[in-house]
């Protein structure tokens, strides 16, 4: 059978496309790895090129892997080489034959993330500097920044055994130290492959000649997520025979925000491009809704996906009460698709930011639905949650483990030595570990731990006459402001902690109102709690899979939920007022990506609540609108007020972002009706519009400033 057999005519045209600079505008589900490989073994097979002189990379192992295997059944034995390989696989084979020349040996090594974590806090040690995980995060995290921006010519500077900088280590910062222990123990980093890669080619011409005219065709994937270093590599190995062959979807780039140069795809002066917009994946009912959406976006190629696959139903968008509701609905839908087959893994539950799984998890523990979080952790297993539970736990009675866990969180100088001295002492006192503390303080009288550990008694006591008296979200809400947790996690390199840290204060409070009729005490909260962190089911392949948009990029599976689609949440406003309009587009490129993960079905949820995001009452996301609304089933009642709501956030973050100032939906002389203060008319609007004064009685005694979002 011929390869190019049962290839549609646009695939057909791209594998035989050999010669150029050529671009495949590859959209979700058309084929594009189906394309990779056939042309790899079209020019093998007929046309005769030595697989040896073919370049095909990809961005992840797993592609990789995946491409060997499709042209190892399409070519004969023997004709799939090492040329198949990641950009920073092809680098190191570079390095591997010339890295010498700068010094290195061909033997140099790698660094992975422990190895950097640990040559960071060898480096802080030597400079006489805390060792705590964020500090560690924060030197590396300095490191990149230095060698992308600071100095981008640190290989000169500080590497090579001539730098200027090599020897001179007498008033080296951490970040200098860093790398000079690098060049000592001939050591890279992941970034440093691409780098030093650059610097043989640019340095050395035979080194650039000798790849130049050994790789006849060079074909790249995912080419829309390359950052500049990564452009740099492929357009120089490709500059003397010109065959250069790369495939991407600009729609599909998600990782702007780190480097990703979607628009250097875009703005490619190539020969010919190539559209790939027939999809294998989804029905027409989820390629409509994945098309309105995308079609917002102007950074991008037009094509609209269509498949020959027959119609199935519609796309599902359900509005809960709250996220209770939402979560529930969920759960109840999962059991119903699964009911007969019983295989959880069809359903996979994708969410902007991983703090949204929270009540997910809660309501499919209460099911017993089978579920992994995909490339993470269950929000319940999380540091930050389990520090702030032991909080609780600890204010709620003796435990010694809990107390193990916070009594050096935040750092409070408690180490190992302190820590074996208190178990003796509680040992001897029959005591446990916090009363031990407490009677023996003095001992620590003399050490930088003494005042941390004096304050901490003194909160914990103080918490434990306020649990009577307080409900448990003010409990947590104090100790985590005066404990120092808000302010560590607030610093924290890990944004995502304190989202998760106000998800739990939201969930506490979510519970307290569902049980407003019965008493609710420390213990109780604990107690119910408990049975959400119990994970005492089986893991296997057969659960529902929950992970967020990005771990997705890649996946597909029958079923799809796309989960706490508000405003604000997604898109994210903090990524749109860090990075403007270009975060707008990507956050909807990323929603494209999450609506083209199902095959069969499709469902968007969201929930009214409070929106930590936005300060205000949660609203439906942009998205939603952006959808005709013919495409859509809706579920669940919804007030047009809400709708009303969505428009006027995001018209308002779309002013800020834009730089105009935002028009009031309120005009002098409007009625309002407030849901405590009554009913009042305007008489004042703020030249923003976000402020307005209201008079809520008959003289000025009753005007009243209220921030314009509060009506919403």
């Amino acid at each position: 059978m011929d390869i190019l057999d049962n290839l549609n005519d646009k695939q057909k045209e791209a594998v035989l496309a050999t010669e150029g600079k050529i671009r495949v505008v590859a959209g979700a589900g058309s084929g594009k790895t189906r394309v990779l490989a056939h042309r790899f073994a079209h020019l093998v097979n007929n046309i005769g090129i030595d697989p040896g002189n073919i370049l095909c990379m990809t961005f992840t192992n797993k592609a990789t892997q995946e491409m060997r295997t499709r042209i190892s059944k399409l070519v004969a034995s023997g004709n799939t080489n090492d040329f198949v390989c990641t950009i920073h696989g092809f680098c190191v084979k570079v390095l591997r034959r010339d890295i010498h020349r700068i010094g290195f040996p061909k033997s140099f090594s790698i660094l992975d993330d422990d190895d950097a974590e640990m040559l960071a806090k060898k480096v802080l040690e030597l400079h006489g500097l805390d060792r705590t995980k964020k500090v560690v995060e924060g030197l590396r995290k300095d490191v990149a920044y230095f060698k992308k921006i600071t100095c981008p010519n640190y290989i000169m500077e500080y590497i090579l055994p001539e730098a200027p900088k090599y020897k001179d280590v007498s008033d080296f910062t951490p970040v200098e130290t860093f790398i000079h222990y690098q060049a000592l123990n001939y050591c890279l980093e992941f970034d440093d492959i691409i780098n030093f890669t650059l610097h043989l080619f640019n340095t050395f011409e035979d080194v650039c000649s000798y790849w130049q005219r050994n790789l006849n065709y060079i074909m790249v994937d995912e080419v829309q997520d390359c950052n500049g270093s990564d452009w740099s590599i492929m357009n120089i190995i490709s500059d003397f025979y010109n065959n250069l062959f790369i495939v991407g979807d600009p729609d599909q780039a998600i990782y702007e925000w780190r480097g990703a140069l979607p628009q250097s795809f875009i703005d490619w002066n190539c020969d010919k491009t190539i559209v790939l917009a027939e999809n294998y994946r989804s029905t027409p009912n989820i390629l409509d809704v994945a098309n309105c959406v995308i079609s917002n976006n102007t950074n991008r190629i037009p094509k609209d996906l269509f498949t020959e696959k027959p119609s199935h139903d519609n796309v599902i968008h359900f509005h809960g009460e709250n996220e209770g509701k939402e979560a529930a609905w969920i759960a109840q839908k999962i059991q119903s698709l699964c009911e007969k087959s019983g295989n959880f893994s069809d359903c996979a539950i994708l969410y902007r930011a991983s703090h949204l799984s929270r009540g997910i998890e809660q309501e499919l523990l209460r099911k017993k639905i089978p579920y992994t979080i995909w490339g993470g952790v269950r929000f319940f297993e999380r540091k930050e949650i389990k520090d702030a539970l032991c909080y609780l736990r600890l204010i709620a009675g003796d435990d010694d483990l809990a107390f193990s866990r916070i009594v050096n969180t935040p750092s409070r100088r408690f180490g190992d030595t302190s820590m074996k001295k208190l178990q003796s002492m509680a040992s001897e006192q029959y005591l446990s570990l916090y009363d031990a503390l407490r009677e023996n303080i003095e001992s620590w009288h003399n050490t930088k731990s003494y005042a941390p550990l004096k304050n901490f008694i003194s909160l914990i006591d103080d918490c434990r006459e306020l649990k009577d008296v307080s409900s448990v979200s003010e409990l947590l809400n104090y100790v985590l402001k005066e404990s120092g947790l808000s302010e560590m996690y607030r610093t924290d390199t890990e944004v995502e902690r304190l989202e998760n840290i106000e998800e739990l204060i939201s969930s506490i409070r979510f519970y307290e109102s569902a049980n407003n009729d019965n008493e609710i005490s420390l213990n109780t909260y604990l107690q119910d709690i408990a049975l959400f962190t119990n994970a005492d089911y089986k893991k296997d392949g057969k659960t529902v899979k929950l992970m967020t948009i990005h771990q997705a990029k890649g996946l597909e599976f029958p079923y799809v939920f796309v989960i706490g689609l508000s405003e604000g949440i997604f898109p994210s406003h903090r990524s749109m007022r860090e990075r403007k309009l270009a975060a707008l587009e990507e956050e909807r490129r990323l929603m494209y990506v999450a609506i083209t993960r199902a095959e069969e079905l499709l469902f968007l949820t969201e929930s009214e609540g409070y929106n930590f995001q936005t300060s205000t009452d949660k609203f439906p996301s942009r998205f939603l609108t952006e959808i005709q609304q013919s495409f859509l089933i809706r579920e669940g009642e919804m007030e047009e007020s809400l709708w009303k709501g969505s428009k006027f956030l995001s018209d308002t973050i779309d002013r800020e972002i834009t730089g105009l100032m935002p028009i009031s939906r309120f005009n002098v002389g409007d009625e309002i009706a407030h849901q405590y203060l009554g009913h009042g008319i305007v008489i004042e609007v703020s030249p923003d519009g976000s402020r307005l004064k209201v008079r809520f009685g008959s003289d000025e005694t009753s005007d009243r400033f209220i921030m314009a979002k509060a009506l919403l």
